[in-house]
This record gives structure tokens, C-alpha cells and sequence, in this order.
């Protein structure tokens, strides 16, 4: 009788041990070479674009001393001498353009959907040179296959820091037309992912979801425009953004900063320094130095004369800073009070 498939809930039970990567790996079965034509890519790699330049540098090395790292493989099912790869497309690519035959292999048996997926991020693990978008849709993958969204299991199954699951899932809240724009084949015509990850603090800020005129994705297709018009400086023109947000908040002058964010939003030349505030930025500096000046005040009540008594650099600093107070005091027209 077969073996009903494990139900989500059970699964989502189990996820609550610590994942052993160990157990899920793939089980090593030989080697032999294979005709390039018996070979198809892994429909659960992460790794979807190729870029010219390196993908040039592999074809002139293989053409030269042909593959040295045999591809991972696995036979696929119900085919027979037909094998999908886990490791290696790249490799398997530029043989054919440099007109290989065949290739090395490795054989493994065939994974499961899970294992699979957890493979391709531990080989993600070793290179940095994987885009972001498309290993923030695999990891959805994973996501939905074991039920699991919880940060630090999931850095644990795939072996990655949970700062790039969180960058991974901030791409995931986008909408699928801002996705292909990170997926675009030509590295020159796509948008880094670092755009829309430095964005997303304003599109679910809460502050700034209140406001009567804000929509996310109406305001994201205006922050790409301005980006073409090179209104933004950088992407962390958003951080300053969240600044502006903040400060007006904190100063009762929300209501202006709506209307300056969104004629900012409207308008594709204008700058971030429209955000500007007057009194903001001088509200926020006032509450920093208050605290600190209340810092100072207690440690200087704090000292004790018989401690210090010999400290005279420190005497000669009190008495420089008592005098530039004073003078600051006569310059504003206020009297010391006693």
C-alpha cells in the first residue's frame, strides 16, 4: 500500500528541531562522462541569469583544458540515460558552445523536491556571485514545501545568514512585473535588487501608509522614474527618506511632510532635500543635544572634589566650558539664574 505523503502540519511540527543539512544531502552513486545532449538543467536552480563576460572566461578555459570539475548529476525519472543537473550548468553551457561532446559526471541518486532545493543553496552558500532575486524565489519554494517562514530556520536549512533571508523576503513582498525587472538576461538593462530592498522601508512604512494619497506600487513605479531621471543621488537616498519620515513625526509636522513626499513622488526632478522641513531638522538636534547636555550636568554634580582635587586639566576644561556657555548665554540676551 503506498505510503501517504506527510501532511503540512506534521511537517511544520518537525521543522521546529534544528535542521541537519547532513541528513538531506544527496547520495553519491559514480562517475562516468555522458553526452552533453542527455543533459537539462535543474528546474529548482536558483542561479537563472548568465552573464557575458565570465560565461566567455569559462568557454576559453574549457576550450583549453576541457572540464576539470565534473558536473553533478541525477537520472531522471522514468527516463532512462537522461540526467538533470545539480551542480554545474554553467559548465555544461559553455561545452556546448565550445562543441564538447560529452561531459564528466558525477552521479547522484535522484533527490526529493526538498533536497534538491537544499542543495542549490548550499552551492549558493560558496558563490557570491548569485543574483538575489532569483534565490529569493527558490527560497519561496522551500518556504511552501516545508511550511516554514521562520528566519533562522530557514538561514539553518539553506546555510545562508538571516540578513539575506530577510533581504530575500523583502523582494518577495513585490509584485511579480518588479521582479522580472531584477531577472531581466541583460545585466546592463536589470535592476539591482538593492533598489527595491532599500525602497521597501518606505513602501511599509506605517507612517507613510496612512496617507491618504499613498500607494505602494503607484509610488514604486514613481521612485523607477525618478531613478531614469536620476532624481535619486544612490539607494540610500530611501534611508534618508525614512529620516525625513521620522523627524517630522517626532516634530508634529507630518501633515507637511505628506505634501513635500508627495509632490517628491509626483515629480521626477525633484530631489530628496525637498523632503526638508523647517524646524524639523532643528527639533531633532535640540532633543540630541538636551540629552546630552542633561549627560553632563549629572557628571559634573557627580564628581568628587577630593577625588579630583588633583586633576587639573579637567578643572581648566570645566572652567573653558563654563565661560563658552556663559558667552553663549550673553549672545542670546539671557542672564545666568542663580
Amino acid at each position: 500500500m503506498a505510503m501517504k505523503k506527510p501532511s503540512g502540519q506534521k511537517r511544520k511540527a518537525a521543522s521546529n528541531e534544528k535542521p541537519d543539512r547532513q541528513e538531506h544531502a544527496v547520495q553519491l552513486i559514480g562517475i562516468k562522462e555522458v553526452k552533453i545532449i542527455d543533459l537539462e538543467p535543474n528546474p529548482h536552480n536558483p542561479r537563472m541569469l548568465f552573464d557575458d563576460v565570465p560565461m566567455q572566461t569559462l568557454e576559453e578555459s574549457i576550450r583549453k583544458v576541457g572540464i576539470l570539475v565534473p558536473l553533478t548529476v541525477y537520472e531522471k525519472a522514468r527516463i532512462n540515460g537522461k540526467y538533470v543537473i545539480l551542480d554545474g550548468q554553467r559548465r555544461w553551457i559553455c561545452a556546448q558552445k565550445a562543441e564538447l561532446q560529452k561531459v564528466p559526471v558525477n552521479i547522484v541518486a535522484e533527490p526529493s523536491t526538498f533536497q534538491n532545493i537544499i542543495t542549490m543553496f548550499q552551492i549558493h552558500k560558496l558563490r557570491a556571485d548569485w543574483e538575489l532575486m532569483p534565490t529569493a524565489l527558490k527560497m519561496q519554494v522551500l518556504m511552501d514545501e516545508m511550511q516554514e517562514s521562520n528566519d533562522q530556520k530557514l538561514a539553518e536549512l539553506t546555510g545562508m545568514d538571516v540578513a539575506v533571508i530577510v533581504r530575500c523576503k523583502k523582494l518577495l513582498s513585490y509584485d511579480g512585473k518588479y521582479q522580472e525587472m531584477m531577472l531581466t538576461a541583460n545585466p546592463e538593462e536589470r535592476w539591482k535588487a538593492d533598489f527595491f530592498i532599500e525602497m521597501y522601508v518606505i513602501r511599509n512604512d506605517r507612517l507613510v501608509n496612512n496617507f491618504d494619497w499613498f500607494d505602494r506600487d503607484e509610488f514604486t513605479d514613481a521612485m523607477i522614474e525618478k531613478q531614469k531621471a536620476k532624481g535619486l543621488k544612490a539607494v540610500t537616498d530611501f534611508r534618508i527618506i525614512k529620516q525625513h519620515i521620522s523627524n517630522a513625526n517626532k516634530a508634529g509636522k507630518l501633515r507637511q511632510l505628506s505634501k513635500r513626499l508627495e509632490e517628491f513622488t509626483k515629480q521626477p526632478d525633484l530631489r530628496v532635500d525637498h523632503l526638508e522641513i523647517e524646524g524639523v531638522g532643528v527639533a531633532t538636534q535640540v532633543r540630541a543635544l538636551t540629552k546630552d547636555v542633561g549627560k553632563l550636568r549629572q557628571a559634573i554634580k557627580d564628581i568628587d572634589i577630593d577625588e579630583f582635587f588633583a586633576e587639573e586639566q579637567l578643572w581648566e576644561d570645566l572652567e573653558k566650558l563654563a565661560a563658552t556657555i556663559q558667552a553663549k548665554l550673553q549672545e542670546l540676551g539671557r542672564r545666568s539664574k542663580k
